[in-house]
């Protein structure tokens, strides 16, 4: 079925007012309601890609709380802390862990207009020490109640959403595309616009093919594929 413009010009909208330099690493966070509520405040901030740390042998799961948002936010997953923490900070992310200790900082005394990358652990446990010991700070969100530290999938929501507005007094929110760079851009949109074509042409090693202004492909492609579209 043929891309429609309206559905293209959505698609366009919204990518363009991405954050590439805005994420989430999420260490071992088990529970689908959790991970799909996590997932679908990345999206409605515009975080572009997130990161997950899951080193058991099965894949990362959602409910009906995510609404479809796992579609439009990547998750790089990684069996390894150092892995996944190791790739943020060569991308220049500088990392903030939450764990309530004497030294971390209230969250809202940070700097988050930089490349930004919140790291939240398991619902139980929390990020782990080998976590705590490669972050670059430690952040905690106040609390006033008898319970020390809010639901992860809350915590998250409520560092994004203070990171966002960080961003916007400051005038950097992005609105044409400038939150990613031009080859990103053109990836995603085809990755959003046609989904299971960018899945056979990353099967056979091929680039994306080019789209006009209208959204529809250019290039030929075989019968077959056509008929994803």
């Amino acid at each position: 079925m043929p891309l429609l413009p309206r559905r293209f010009e959505r698609i366009k909208s919204v990518l363009k007012r991405r954050f590439s330099d805005l994420t989430i690493l999420i260490e071992n966070v088990e529970k689908p309601h959790n991970l799909s509520a996590i997932i679908r405040s990345c999206d409605a901030v515009g975080v572009l890609e997130a990161y997950a740390i899951f080193n058991k042998e099965k894949f990362l799961t959602f409910n009906s709380t995510a609404q479809g948002s796992q579609k439009w936010v990547q998750i790089n997953q990684y069996k390894e802390t150092t892995e996944a923490i190791k790739v943020l900070k060569q991308k220049g992310f500088k990392l903030y862990g939450t764990n309530l200790n004497p030294n971390s900082i209230d969250y809202r005394k940070c700097n988050f207009k930089g490349p930004t990358a919140f790291v939240l652990g398991a619902e139980k446990w929390g990020i782990s020490k080998e976590a705590a010991s490669l972050v670059d700070e430690h952040i905690h969100i106040p609390m006033r109640g008898m319970v020390e530290s809010l639901n992860v999938s809350v915590a998250a929501s409520a560092l994004l959403f203070e990171a966002l507005r960080q961003r916007q007094v400051a005038n950097l929110i992005p609105e044409s595309g400038e939150g990613m760079n031009e080859e990103t851009y053109k990836n995603k949109i085809f990755e959003w616009a046609y989904p299971e074509v960018a899945k056979w042409c990353k099967s056979k090693g091929k680039k994306y093919p080019e789209l006009n202004e209208k959204g529809e492909i250019i290039d030929d492609l075989p019968r077959t594929e056509k008929m994803r579209y």
